[in-house]
């Protein structure tokens, strides 16, 4: 499996921003899809954002207009741009790769964000 490990959460007030980092142990050039899911306490993981290795986006419902997904693969790093942030953002963030083989695949060990007043 690739390792993998964010950073950047915290506690931000709404409206402001704040930016997830997903640094990769392995080239994520060719991973099919990276992403970001995140998961509240007593709700399922959802999608937040993915990106395929061709730069394709693709955004949950949610947060769509708000938040931005982009690669960085000179870094092994993907990133997510959080920008007007609701208390209902807050979650556990995870970062995926999801790869054609298992040496591609896995999920980092998250970072929190909360957002609260």
């Amino acid at each position: 499996q690739v390792q993998l490990v964010e950073s950047g959460g915290g506690l931000v007030q709404p409206g402001e921003s704040l930016r997830l980092s997903c640094a990769a142990s392995r080239s994520i050039r060719n991973i099919f899809s990276m992403g970001w899911y995140r998961q509240a306490p007593g709700k399922q993981r959802e999608l937040v954002a993915t990106i395929t290795s061709g730069g394709s986006t693709n955004y949950g419902d949610s947060v769509k207009g708000r938040f931005t997904i982009s690669r960085d693969n000179a870094k092994n790093t993907i990133y997510l741009q959080m920008n007007s942030l609701k208390p209902e953002d807050t979650a556990v963030y995870y970062c995926n790769a999801n790869g054609a083989i298992i040496e591609y695949r896995g999920w980092g060990q998250g970072t929190q964000v909360t957002v609260s007043s």
